[in-house]
């Protein structure tokens, strides 16, 4: 059987550490949104929200504007 879910339950890998870099770069998640569809995505406050919180899952796509607007490795930004 495939699990799709991390082993804390979550949706992603990434929500947590995602939310401690935003926090540290004095983002707010609708900044954070803002900057991510420079990058070209269509997410908005709520989605980033939902990334944090572990709601939502993280593409391959948006890990790379993640790590790219957040500044970090991915090993950073998975660990």
């Amino acid at each position: 059987m495939f699990i799709n879910k991390a082993s804390s339950g979550k949706n992603n890998l990434c929500g947590e550490k995602v939310a401690l870099l935003r926090k540290e770069k004095n983002l707010s998640q609708r900044a954070l949104a803002e900057k991510l569809q420079l990058f070209g995505l269509n997410v908005d406050k709520n989605a980033v929200q939902r990334i944090e919180a572990g709601l939502r899952f993280v593409t391959d796509i948006e890990l790379v504007a993640l790590k790219n607007v957040l500044e970090v490795s991915y090993e950073e930004l998975l660990s």
